[in-house]
């Protein structure tokens, strides 16, 4: 009976090897078409869940999400392990309006849509300098962050949670007078379920 087994398997094993030889190419999209339907239903399951559900949204929410949409290409900070200091430049990647609205400490807006490479390389010539980047939670700062790194620079984190944790976690925001203030851009009705602290503002 062993024995069987073991042939059974070989068999499977040989034909869906000779199928895999033969049909590279068609085995190869359809399992990328696979795994992109696992990563839409995730992403639908999570919306789902932030737009319809009663429950309170919480950190779990944020962490579920950065782990659908980001490849942790940029190593993460944790807000409550990270204090303001001049040696540290950070860069909101938002929209203007968001930027506008709140943001970190006298962060500089390099934007999401509107990055400039050229821009980016003038105002940041040393390429070892302490860079954070952040957005409303860390999708859209992650891809900047890996921009930046392709730029040269080498010491680049992103703000885990981004404006919404640091927020939620009793983080100062700033508005364009440098002035203290509890308005953050939610973005969106939507992501607006993941800040829970401040004033939304849309």
């Amino acid at each position: 009976m062993r024995n069987i087994n073991l042939k059974n398997t070989f068999c499977k094993t040989l034909t869906i090897n000779s199928y895999l030889n033969l049909y590279p190419l068609e085995t190869k999209n359809s399992t990328f078409a696979a795994m992109k339907l696992i990563k839409y239903l995730q992403v639908f399951s999570l919306l789902f869940l932030i737009l319809f559900s009663n429950v309170v949204v919480g950190q779990d929410d944020i962490d579920r999400a950065l782990k659908i949409w980001n490849k942790e290409s940029i190593p993460y900070i944790n807000p409550e392990n990270l204090s303001i200091s001049d040696s540290i430049l950070f860069l909101d990647t938002r929209e203007k309006e968001e930027y506008n609205v709140s943001h970190l400490k006298n962060a500089i807006w390099i934007g999401y849509k509107d990055f400039d490479e050229a821009k980016v390389l003038t105002i940041i010539p040393d390429k070892s300098q302490p860079i954070i980047v952040y957005c409303s939670i860390g999708v859209r700062s992650e891809n900047i962050g890996e921009r930046l790194k392709k730029l040269g620079y080498t010491k680049i984190l992103n703000l885990h949670g981004g404006i919404f944790e640091w927020k939620n976690k009793g983080g100062e925001v700033f508005n364009n007078q440098n002035m203290a203030t509890d308005s953050v851009h939610a973005f969106s009705l939507l992501w607006g379920k993941l800040l829970h602290e401040g004033v939304k503002v849309y």
